[in-house]
């Protein structure tokens, strides 16, 4: 039951909402149930023996009403009627709340998942966050409906209990008692169900992660003839799945095969209390039994929403541990220093590691403003790091990076980070207009902006000759386009908001000679205007760099700029 106080304490205003018109509606159908035994007694011509008829007859006496059948009858339609609106009344809260959970859940994750650390994040398999936006948070809403309706059944249990209780309360006890043994017997199902929920959670997570990966290298994988291993790895973590579905629906079908049998017991035992130990009248008996059965039969739908609930809360605190997880990781706030980045970037004797392993030992270079810096080195030594340091998704362990005058920790982070534009090697698009792939949603930025951009990245000819121009669809990861165009399109992504620094990790690398070389005459127009600091092994980018910088061994060294009348590389500027 922890879910419902959690949930509670989540939403409070709703929760409270809905169980005053539960309470409100039990209290109405006692009521009107009320006035059943009395019914009855008329119906049959029983003396009113019962203390409850004969307290129904002086409170309809007191309030003027004839305790006569058509009276009765009205009392107990207008009461059930009543009671049903106020239950409309709390079940609309439960439906206002599910929606909100899952909204609420799925916004909570992607929001601490983005504003976790660099180092949390890439801890972070793409596809177990997809599972809990997609799976788990729906699960999570699923287990408050469960949880909100099984309550709901409770309070118009205990309703019908309280009339029992006053028609005998002998024989009401009795087969509550019953009733709670049978209850308790059948426990065990729902600890399987809470058990097996627990797996689904797990292996669905598992299952989209694997997933996930395999597609991402699906190619390579058929062009291996591999995909075979991949497809029976799937089924595995498929078929492990499918076990914990067939438990759970086991588990879930038992209860309600035993339910009727169940049922069959209690009535026939509440008939023998009432006939044989308490010697009630036929009238009451009936009513007895009717409301005994109809308790029980609430209290076994309000057990099923507890199954129910149990195979599926597991996905609620899932998730919540993902949140509380990535919130515990959160990304420091940053200083109040505003950046302008007139001067330079320094790095004042930076170390960095990673596990034990030195990456970057007590560097020292500068980044002019206006410059094009290209760093060079081997694979693993450190150039992307650097890069991740710049935009304070790293820390350094030792050392200080400034800009102009102001260490990077006292900088406003989002200030700083607005002020770059990065380019990475993957041409990431959207299936998308080409509009909506350079603004990315970005309500400050317009078709002008874009058109700025474009132009900027060398993009705005091939841009108008496409039917739609920027209307125009660039297709799943931009397949409507060549490589250079993709890469022009990302690199106008990067300067749609009027960047001062532009980083580039790679940018060139899967681009023809050709293609390359324009794209660099490109980026090297960009400066003085725009600080361009990119990692690349290619002679293209190399050759339009200010300055040199080769990475290697956890040291940063500058390299002479020496390019040849034919545009070769001296050996030494090579990585």
């Amino acid at each position: 039951m922890r879910i419902i106080f959690a949930f509670g304490r989540s939403y409070p205003a709703r929760t409270v909402l809905m169980l005053l018109s539960l309470l409100l509606a039990g209290v109405v159908e006692s009521v009107s149930l009320s006035t059943m035994l009395p019914l009855i007694s008329a119906v049959l011509e029983d003396q009113p023996h019962s203390n409850l008829a004969v307290q129904v007859f002086a409170v309809m006496d007191t309030l003027g009403l004839e305790p006569s059948i058509p009276n009765m009858l009205v009392i107990i339609v207008v009461g059930m009627t009543l009671s049903n609106l106020l239950i409309l009344l709390g079940n609309r809260q439960v439906g206002y709340t599910v929606a909100h959970v899952a909204t609420d859940l799925r916004i909570d994750l992607i929001k601490a998942s983005l504003g976790s650390r660099w180092e949390y994040y890439l801890r972070q398999p793409a596809g177990a966050l997809a599972n809990a936006v997609a799976t788990e948070a729906y699960r999570a809403s699923t287990a408050y409906e469960h949880a909100a309706n099984m309550l709901a059944l409770g309070i118009q249990a205990a309703a019908y209990a309280i009339i029992a209780l006053f028609v005998s309360w002998q024989a009401a006890f009795l087969s509550l008692l019953i009733g709670f043994v049978l209850l308790v017997a059948v426990r065990g199902l729902v600890k399987t169900s809470r058990r097996v929920g627990k797996s689904q959670t797990r292996l669905m997570r598992e299952l989209l992660v694997y997933l996930t990966d395999t597609l991402a290298s699906v190619k390579p994988l058929k062009a291996m003839a591999r995909d075979d291993i991949a497809d029976s790895l799937l089924r595995g973590h498929a078929g492990e799945l499918n076990t914990a579905l067939e438990r759970e629906v086991m588990s879930r079908e038992t209860l309600r095969a035993l339910q009727e049998p169940m049922l069959a017991i209690l009535a026939a035992a509440g008939l023998y209390a009432g006939l044989v130990i308490g010697g009630l009248p036929l009238s009451s008996v009936m009513v007895l039994i009717f409301v005994v059965v109809r308790m029980l039969g609430l209290l076994h739908k309000a057990q099923q929403r507890y199954h129910r609930m149990a195979a599926q809360e597991s996905a609620y605190w899932a998730i919540n541990e993902a949140i509380d997880n990535a919130v515990a990781d959160a990304e420091p706030v940053g200083g109040n220093c505003v950046p302008a980045l007139k001067r330079h970037i320094v790095f004042e004797n930076i170390s960095f590691g990673y596990g034990g392993r030195q990456v970057l030992d007590g560097v020292s270079m500068s980044f002019p403003v206006g410059s094009f810096t290209t760093m060079i080195g081997p694979s693993g030594a450190g150039k992307t790091t650097v890069l991740d340091l710049i935009c304070s998704l790293l820390a350094p362990q030792s050392g200080r990076i400034r800009v102009d005058d102001c260490d990077l920790h006292d900088l406003d982070r989002r200030a700083w980070r607005r002020m770059i534009g990065y380019v990475t090697q993957e041409t990431l698009l959207l299936h998308d207009s080409i509009l909506a792939n350079v603004t990315l949603g970005d309500r400050s930025l317009n078709a002008d902006d874009a058109e700025r951009a474009l132009r900027q990245a060398g993009a705005w000819q091939f841009v108008q000759e496409c039917p739609g121009g920027l209307q125009s669809i660039v297709g799943e990861r931009g397949a409507k386009l060549s490589g250079g165009q993709r890469q022009r399109i990302v690199i106008a992504r990067a300067l749609a908001h009027r960047p001062k620094l532009l980083i580039l990790d790679e940018a060139t690398s899967a681009l023809d000679p050709e293609s390359e070389t324009e794209i660099c005459q490109v980026l090297k127009s960009l400066t003085p205007g725009i600080t361009v600091i990119a990692v690349s092994h290619r002679p293209a980018m190399i050759r339009i760099a200010d300055q040199i910088l080769e990475v290697r061994e956890g040291r940063v060294l500058p390299v002479p700029n020496a390019a040849d009348r034919d545009g070769t590389i001296t050996q030494e500027a090579k990585a």
